[in-house]
């Protein structure tokens, strides 16, 4: 019975850790587009690990994005700052190409799609 509460325990932690991702995740916009990355649809990915690593998986809007360097690392460096959080890896793709059906209805509203 402790084992299947230690479970659920260390279930609980990750999930909140995992929101406190996301809302950091929130903090990094496009400089282009006054959105941020998350509800952009940029993010593909967010696995937190029960040592509290964390991976992303994330595009960009355009393979030529002039942010390239910028966002992924801006992500990083704003999951670092979460306490707890041990190890950041951030990795880009463009497989599947991005698309704006990837935003969030927030999003499409901001940006007068809807």
């Amino acid at each position: 019975m402790s084992t299947e509460n230690n479970t659920e325990t260390a279930s609980t932690q990750i999930e909140g850790l995992k929101e406190k991702v996301v809302q950091a995740i929130k903090l990094v916009y496009d400089p282009e587009i006054p959105v941020d990355v998350h509800d952009l649809g940029l993010i593909y990915e967010i696995t937190v690990y029960p040592v509290n690593n964390v991976y992303i998986l994330m595009t960009l809007t355009s393979p030529n994005c002039p942010s390239a360097e910028f966002i992924p690392s801006e992500v990083k460096d704003k999951i670092q700052q979460i306490q707890g959080i041990n190890n950041v890896e951030v990795e880009l793709t463009f497989d599947p190409p991005y698309s704006q059906d990837m935003m969030s209805e927030a999003a499409k509203l901001e940006l007068g799609f809807l």
